[in-house]
């Protein structure tokens, strides 16, 4: 009889069923998490197991640039980060890099750049990071969800679609009712919330996608948000892309 699984997607305050589905010619037994298109995804989505089994992976990109520094060229090091580490940090982190549990990737990628420039370990990193035009993870996760927003629209509603109501907000996107913490983390919610705190010069832009990545990315290499709130609390209204 062929063995088949299920994963059951629960809030943490769900209790989680334990059912084995039977068919003519199947088994289907509940499991915690699962390997999809090299994701790890657990029951809650808290994306700990798949961050678990990159971190590895990045220790290991970090011991390659530190064995690298005889080069004594932070332009070559940049090259090797993005062609080793970069791949592995921003694979499919529109749907990890919201998690708390990411704070330890955060910190790796900080190592190395403090590697990458030679400089010491209790240094800060935000300087760093622009001067190697480098964005942290936060940071790579917002554009990551900005640019799943603005090549997805047709997914979204612009608040004028959905009241007839005159208001300066009339052109962000509509951001559905929710309290639930794990859909406020998801892309969707997430992307719409940062699409809408964007300067009003870079929405403009939204639909000429090459032109939105190249200012986008500016943008954030400019401010170097350490968090998705953090880029909340910034005023970032008279921020001027030319």
């Amino acid at each position: 009889m062929a063995k088949h699984i299920f994963l059951q997607f629960l809030t943490k305050k769900q209790n989680e069923m334990q059912h084995q589905i039977v068919t003519s010619n199947s088994v289907m037994t509940n499991i915690n998490s699962t390997k999809f298109l090299r994701l790890i995804i657990d029951n809650i989505l808290s994306w700990k197991n798949h961050i678990t089994i990159i971190t590895p992976k990045l220790n290991k990109a970090c011991y390659v640039i530190r064995t690298l520094t005889f080069l004594k060229s932070p332009e070559l090091l940049r090259m090797v980060y993005f062609s080793y580490l970069h791949s592995i940090m921003s694979y499919a982190i529109t749907f990890w890099g919201n998690s708390h549990h990411s704070v330890n990737i955060c910190k790796i990628q900080k190592r190395i750049i403090q590697i990458i420039t030679n400089s010491n370990r209790y240094d800060t990193c935000r300087p760093l990071f622009k001067q190697l035009r480098i964005l942290p993870l936060p940071s790579q996760c917002i554009f990551s969800v900005l640019i799943f927003v603005v090549t997805n629209k047709k997914l979204f509603q612009l608040n004028s679609r959905v009241h007839n109501i005159h208001t300066r907000y009339n052109d962000n996107l509509h951001l559905l009712s929710t309290g639930l913490t794990l859909v406020q983390k998801g892309a969707a919610y997430s992307g719409c919330k940062i699409y809408n705190h964007l300067p009003s010069q870079i929405k403009k832009i939204s639909n000429n996608i090459a032109l939105f990545k190249t200012t986008l990315k500016k943008f954030l290499l400019q401010y170097i948000f350490y968090s998705v709130d953090e880029n909340y609390q910034q005023n970032c209204k008279d921020y001027d892309y030319q």
